[in-house]
C-alpha cells in the first residue's frame, strides 16, 4: 500500500485551485481526488464564499489603525516562521495574506537587520548560468532522491522528490527507506493517479531508474509501457536536473536544517507534508515572478490506465517479434542478442533498416540496433550486444 503523499488540507487546496479554472470538469476532478461530487461542490462553495478550508482565526490581520511598530512585528513574525526567506518573498507572502501597507523590500530587509535576523551573504557563485523551462505543465517532470540521513529510531531516510519543470510544483515529497523500485513504483502510481501522466521524466543515472552501464532498468521499462519517456542527465552533471537540485537546496534550508533529530519515517512524513503545502501554495518563487507553483500547475490530461498496455500492442504487421528470455536475451537469425533483463518476459520488435541492420523496439521506444556485420567483424564471443542503446539526453527546452 503506497504512503499517502499529501494530507487532507493539501487535497482541498489542490482541488479548489483546479475546480476554479475555466472549463473544469467537476465530476472528473472528483474522481481524480477520490471524493464524491457533493463533497467537491461543498469545498468549492466554501472557497468561493471566502470561508476557507480550515479553521482560521477571525481576527483581522491588519486594520487602518495599525502602527508602524505593528507592521514591523508582522515582518519579524513572518521571518521567524520562514527563517530563510528574504525581503522579496516576505513582502509577497504578507501581501498574499491580506496585510495592508506592507513595506518595500528594502525596508523589510532593514527591519530584519535591526532585529539581527539576516544571514551572512553567500560567497561568489562562480560561473553564470542560463535557465531553461518547459513551455507547459507536464511536458517534463524531474525526479531524484536527496541525500539520506540517519533516523534516531533506526534506519535511514531517503527523501524522494519530483517537480514539474514548468510550474515548479512539487508532485512528490516522500521519506523512503531505500532507493528501490519496489518502494518507488507505488509512490509514482499514487502521483500519477492524482496528477496524471507526464510526457517525460528526467532523472540521473543512479538506481532504481538508471544504470551507468547503459542498460535499461525495470523502472524505465515500466514507464515506457505507460508511454512516459525517460531522460537521464549527463554523469556527474547534477545541473542537468537543476530545478530539482534547487528544490533540494530549498528543502534542506527550510526543513532538514531546522530539525536536529528526525525520529522515524512517520516524523519525517508529517513535517514534509506541512512544508510541501507551504512550498506549493504560499511560498513566492523567484523564477515565477513571485507567483506560487500551484498557480501555474495543471493536471495532465493523460490518465494512469487501469491496466498496463502489453508491449505487443505497439507493434505492426511487418515487425519481427521476439520474446525476451531469461538473462535478457533473444534469438534472432541464429544469434543470441543481449536485450537486457529489464525486458525479461516481454515482446520486442525488430525492424529492418539495412541489409544486416535491425532496429530493436520495446513498445514505442527504440532501445538499440542489432548489427550483424559489426558483430561478426568484432570477433566477440557470447551474447551479441545491441549498438546505440543509451536512452538519450533531454532536449534543453
Amino acid at each position: 500500500m503506497p504512503w499517502q503523499t499529501c494530507n487532507a488540507m493539501e487535497l482541498k487546496r489542490d482541488f479548489v485551485e483546479l475546480a476554479c479554472r475555466e472549463g473544469a470538469n467537476m465530476r472528473q476532478l472528483c474522481g481524480r481526488f477520490g471524493i464524491s461530487p457533493p463533497t467537491g461542490y461543498k469545498w468549492l462553495a466554501r472557497h468561493r464564499a471566502g470561508e476557507g478550508l480550515e479553521e482560521l482565526s477571525r481576527k483581522p490581520s491588519s486594520s487602518p489603525g495599525k502602527t508602524k511598530a505593528q507592521i514591523e512585528a508582522l515582518v519579524v513574525a513572518a521571518r521567524q516562521q520562514h527563517p530563510v526567506w528574504g525581503g522579496r518573498k516576505l513582502k509577497r507572502w504578507l501581501e498574499n495574506r491580506g496585510v495592508k501597507d506592507v513595506p518595500s523590500i528594502s525596508t523589510i530587509t532593514e527591519i530584519l537587520r535591526r532585529h539581527g535576523l539576516l544571514q551572512p551573504p553567500a560567497g561568489p557563485s562562480g560561473k553564470g548560468w542560463q535557465r531553461f523551462e518547459r513551455a507547459a505543465p507536464n511536458e517534463l517532470w524531474q525526479m531524484d532522491y536527496k541525500g539520506w540521513f540517519e533516523l534516531a529510531r533506526g534506519g535511514r531516510c531517503y527523501p524522494l522528490t519530483m517537480l514539474d519543470d514548468h510550474s515548479r510544483f512539487n508532485l512528490l515529497l516522500e521519506p523512503c527507506a531505500g532507493e528501490t523500485f519496489a518502494e518507488l513504483r507505488p509512490l509514482l502510481e499514487s502521483a500519477f493517479r492524482t496528477y496524471g501522466l507526464p510526457q517525460a521524466i528526467l532523472c540521473d543515472n543512479g538506481k532504481p531508474w538508471g544504470d551507468s552501464s547503459g542498460h535499461f532498468t525495470q523502472c524505465e521499462a515500466w514507464l515506457l509501457r505507460l508511454g512516459v519517456a525517460v531522460y537521464h542527465g549527463r554523469p556527474r552533471h547534477p545541473q542537468t536536473q537543476g530545478k530539482d537540485e534547487r528544490f533540494h537546496r530549498t528543502f534542506g534550508a527550510e526543513v532538514l536544517s531546522r530539525t536536529m533529530v528526525w525520529q522515524d519515517h512517520g516524523h519525517c512524513r508529517r513535517e514534509f507534508v506541512k512544508w510541501r503545502e507551504i512550498y506549493n501554495h504560499e511560498r513566492p518563487h523567484d523564477s515565477l515572478d513571485d507567483a506560487v507553483p500551484a498557480s501555474r500547475h495543471e493536471i495532465s490530461a493523460r490518465q494512469l490506465p487501469a491496466k498496463l498496455q502489453e508491449a505487443g500492442e505497439w507493434y505492426g504487421g511487418n515487425d519481427v517479434v521476439r520474446k525476451v528470455l531469461n538473462k535478457g536475451i533473444i534469438c534472432f537469425h541464429s544469434v543470441l542478442w543481449s536485450i537486457g533483463e529489464a525486458f525479461k518476459g516481454q515482446d520486442v520488435a525488430l525492424r529492418r533498416v539495412g541489409e544486416e541492420r535491425f532496429e530493436v523496439y520495446y513498445c514505442w521506444k527504440r532501445i538499440g540496433v542489432a548489427d550483424f556485420a559489426r558483430y561478426r567483424a568484432s570477433g566477440e564471443k557470447g551474447y551479441a550486444p545491441l549498438e546505440d542503446r543509451r536512452v538519450g539526453r533531454p532536449p534543453q527546452a
